[in-house]
């Protein structure tokens, strides 16, 4: 088994699968921290915010985190200025997805990398926004969706790498952001504090 180069400090499954797609070793260090969003907070200050909360999180269990660099993320899906979270029930399910009906909607996904001294690490952060436009859907299909289960977990109320990729007329952006982790920018990030892709298997 190749040995952990980073920590992820989420227990995001998605974010694992994309990590081992660019063949990063990591181990798991889950944040707990609080995710409430600010009175008038912007979307994308609000997800880099919380990504750092995380990765600080993280950074102060050394012991845990087995002295690594710790990458933190965290995804927002906005409508205008309108935050959707992760919907509890199919009415909130429902109402996310015949929201975001025949609309384009922002995902903004913030990543932050911490790396060196304990006391004093560099941070390092980007924030990467998308547009997705759904296609029109009937509040029938939105309540199929929502009893798949899958919406449960996830910002705004969907997957697209799941189910729901039949709503995806246009996507701008990054895909993998709009998973959880943008590949492209957390490889760059990485590169910066010298840990490399490809340092282990990609599956």
């Amino acid at each position: 088994m190749t040995a952990p180069v980073l920590c992820l400090a989420s227990a995001s499954p998605r974010r694992r699968e994309l990590l081992a797609q660019i063949g990063v070793p990591h181990l798991v260090l889950a944040a707990d921290v609080d995710e409430a969003r600010l009175d008038g907070e912007a979307p994308a200050h609000y997800a880099a915010r919380v990504a750092l909360a995380k990765a600080e999180a993280a950074w102060r269990a050394p012991a845990a985190r087995q002295g690594l660099p710790v990458l933190a993320a965290d995804t927002t899906v906005a409508l205008g200025n309108e935050v959707l979270g992760k919907p509890a029930t199919l009415e909130e399910g429902v109402g996310m997805l015949l929201a975001l009906a025949g609309r384009t909607h922002e995902v903004v996904t913030a990543i932050a990398l911490l790396s060196g001294e304990l006391t004093a690490p560099a941070v390092r952060q980007r924030t990467v926004r998308s547009e997705v436009r759904f296609r029109a859907i009937a509040r029938a299909e939105a309540e199929r969706y929502w009893h798949t289960g899958e919406p449960r977990d996830k910002a705004g109320g969907y997957a697209i790498q799941g189910l729901a990729a039949v709503f995806v007329a246009a996507l701008s952006g990054s895909y993998s952001g709009v998973m959880g982790l943008p590949l492209f920018e957390t490889a760059a990030l990485l590169a910066e504090a010298g840990v490399p892709a490809w340092a282990g298997p990609a599956a």
